[in-house]
């Protein structure tokens, strides 16, 4: 028997400019990168078909730069809740907490993240300063203004170091020239990502040793993942690059391979999932995240990135480590969803005894 819930799927429409995603020069060897957006519009088809199942009314929405039309729009459906996949507007990440602010001020409850957790998650420095104030270990950095000059007389980071946007996701501007060992190499990169992406750059200390992510969903870390480089030529870092998520042809693509669950002692996944876990917390992020982390040589976490409201796309990680869980596709799908409907049933109660009690 279907919930008599109506919910409406918001998602970006892909941008219609040109944008390099990728963080290195375009050549005739990486020209079949899909960008993220469109590869996922493809996977909405099969959301929208798993959440009728259980739903009454489950509808599609892209939204664009035309605020007061998609305002319009989303009200005249009056949705019971906003199934929230907005990740940037017209190709700027920073609108992804402003959407999520606008379902707050139209009085929507929408899943996944809040905006306040999206904004401060998307800026790296400040995720950063949030998890080094609740004292969870991630690695040094300093961070470099658009057009400023690096200070090398204070630059006190150890080579090597890898180069990020400070405000994007997905792995928007990560390539194999992200890592680099000296200053000259540092300064190359820096002017390549000012250059193509005109915004300040994170510089953080690269943590030489196995890439992990823990998929939160709610109360439970589902099983850890991680990324393995098994084939990668000798002299590419391993890392996961846009091209590795993004480029099927690409040889970060083809030597990127997860594995779920991964294997370790259990001392050691405690410990990883106990940093997880309190990293989720310290960015106040809510229904579901995931939190990426690298070990070091002598297998001591550090949290690279918080991801809230990640890609759970069929074939996404998030999906993949709930599957090793037990939980199906459309259970994950749904739980989601119903953690937004608890929301609005609970505020609904409050709002009620508030107005019995005037």
């Amino acid at each position: 028997m279907n919930i008599d819930s109506k919910i409406l799927i918001c998602y970006n429409e892909p941008a219609k400019f040109y944008n390099n995603y990728i963080g290195k020069i375009f050549s005739d060897n990486n020209e079949d990168v899909d960008l993220s957006e469109t590869e996922f519009s493809k996977q909405l088809g099969i959301v929208q078909s798993a959440l009728n199942m259980h739903f009454t009314n489950v509808s599609l929405f892209a939204l664009n730069g035309n605020i007061k039309q998609n305002i319009d729009s989303i009200v005249a459906f009056s949705p019971d809740i906003i199934f929230n996949f907005v990740e940037s507007l017209e190709g700027n990440a920073n609108y992804e907490s402003y959407i999520a602010g606008i379902f707050d001020l139209l009085g929507i409850h929408y899943t996944g993240n809040s905006s306040l957790c999206l904004g401060n998650c998307l800026i790296k420095s400040r995720t950063k300063q949030i998890l080094k104030a609740k004292g969870i270990r991630t690695p040094e950095y300093t961070v470099v203004n658009y057009k400023k000059k690096i200070d090398e007389e204070i630059f006190n980071l150890k080579f090597p170091v890898i180069l990020k946007l400070l405000k994007e996701d997905a792995s928007i501007g990560i390539s194999e020239y992200s890592v680099v060992k000296d200053l000259q190499s540092l300064k190359k990169q820096l002017r390549f990502l000012f250059d193509n992406y005109k915004q300040d750059v994170l510089i953080e200390e690269y943590i030489i040793g196995r890439e992990l992510n823990v998929s939160i969903l709610k109360d439970e870390a589902l099983p850890i993942s991680e990324i393995t480089f098994k084939g990668l030529p000798k002299g590419l870092p391993k890392i996961v690059t846009y091209e590795a998520k993004w480029s099927p042809k690409s040889i970060y693509y083809k030597h990127t391979i997860p594995q779920c669950p991964a294997i370790f002692d259990e001392g050691l996944s405690n410990k990883i999932i106990s940093i997880a876990v309190d990293a989720f917390k310290a960015m106040d992020c809510r229904d579901y995240a995931r939190v990426d982390i690298r070990l070091n040589k002598r297998s001591v976490p550090y949290v690279i990135e918080v991801n809230p409201n990640p890609d759970i796309s069929t074939d996404s990680g998030f999906a993949r480590s709930a599957k090793a869980a037990g939980i199906s596709y459309d259970e994950l799908l749904c739980r989601i969803v119903n953690f937004a409907l608890n929301r609005k049933k609970y505020d609904s109660k409050i709002v009620g005894k508030g107005q019995a009690a005037s």
